[in-house]
């Protein structure tokens, strides 16, 4: 039912995501409620379809937004074991998702998005400004959004020996970077597209689990076409 959840309010898209089974948790349901797409989209916010935002990237469509959130989701909530919860979204873009996460993580969450070129980093901030609750979330650092290589994961300054609960890549890797199935937690999750052949698609997207022990298990889901993680234009 992907493709099929438009809407003409923010509040009828994530209604028709949860009537065609794309959000299936209620905290979910309400993270997406509380996140106005209109905040990011250029044009057509409520479009279940991607959607480019500049300097050759997209804001994906809704649905593959909550299929990320969705698989990411155990992750991602406050626990008593995992109280606040570090999540690390790469290729943030227009900061939608990012926000959608921070909206899940909880009030000790850290959220960090990472963009590869400084006016999709300085976006994401300019579009979170637009609501009092994106301001606020900046303004506490529960949202941070930085400049990096994504490929290469993130370290925030002053917190070194942490590690990501959550890793989302929102663009197309080469290859399951070490780097990133290093800085992710045992355990943890990542929800990455890769580049591959094996039946046509080109582009996969898996699920990588780390485990309490440290084991990484691969799950792969479904094809897809994202832009590629790669460096910044003129490099």
């Amino acid at each position: 039912m992907a493709w099929r959840s438009s809407g003409t309010s923010n509040a009828e898209l994530v209604e028709n995501m949860v009537r065609n089974g794309l959000i299936k948790e209620p905290e979910v349901k309400e993270a997406f409620l509380k996140v106005d797409r209109a905040h990011y989209a250029p044009s057509f916010p409520y479009d279940d379809s991607p959607q480019p935002i500049g300097h050759a990237a997209t804001i994906s469509a809704p649905h593959m937004h909550a299929t990320a959130v969705e698989h990411l989701l155990p992750f991602v909530l406050p626990t008593d074991d995992r109280p606040a919860p570090r999540v690390l979204d790469i290729g943030s873009g227009s900061g939608y998702l990012t926000h959608v996460l921070a909206e899940l993580a909880g009030s000790r969450a850290v959220v960090v998005g990472v963009e590869h070129i400084a006016a999709l980093r300085d976006l994401g901030e300019k579009n979170m400004n637009k609501s009092d609750r994106g301001k606020e979330l900046l303004r506490e650092g529960r949202v941070r959004f930085r400049v990096g290589d994504g490929r290469k994961g993130w370290v925030e300054p002053g917190e070194e020996d942490k590690k990501w609960d959550a890793i989302h890549v929102g663009a197309a890797a080469a290859e399951l970077h070490q780097g990133l199935l290093d800085q992710l937690k045992s355990p943890g999750r990542m929800f990455i597209p890769v580049d591959d052949d094996d039946g046509g698609w080109g582009q996969h997207v898996w699920c990588i689990d780390k485990d309490e022990h440290g084991k990484v298990t691969r799950k792969k889901l479904f094809g897809v076409r994202y832009v590629p993680l790669t460096d910044p234009p003129g490099h």
